[in-house]
């Protein structure tokens, strides 16, 4: 019962299951948005709903509506919140410090090496 108890306590859980919840509420939100935005498209240029559509009789139809609302739905995720948070990370990061790299670190053994005779 313990390690069950220090299982459900541990802190990454919870933030994963705040993460699911805020995920499924903001699905319901992205796909309102794409609703809309099919609307929106179907009043330009005719009905976005290719349910219909059957070429040969075969019920391509569904998939393309799937597919036509993916994009959308991929296109609404990636401008409005990957690249927001993207600029606000670079924003608000703190630069890593400048360290030594392998290569200067690999020179100076170099350099100490060889400015110690070798001894028989």
């Amino acid at each position: 019962m313990k390690g069950f108890r220090a299982f459900i306590m541990r802190g990454n859980l919870v933030e994963l299951a705040v993460a699911f919840i805020m995920g499924g509420a903001f699905a319901t939100v992205v796909t309102t948005f794409t609703a809309i935005i099919l609307a929106l498209l179907g009043k330009l240029g005719g009905s976005p709903d290719f349910s219909n559509y059957n070429p040969g009789n075969v019920p391509v139809g569904k998939f393309l509506t799937a597919l036509i609302a993916f994009l959308i739905l991929a296109f609404v995720v990636y401008f409005f919140v990957v690249k927001p948070y993207q600029a606000l990370k670079a924003r608000f990061e703190k630069p890593a410090p400048a360290g030594e790299t392998v290569e200067s670190l690999l020179t100076e053994i170099r350099d100490e090496l060889r400015s110690k005779p070798l001894q028989p």
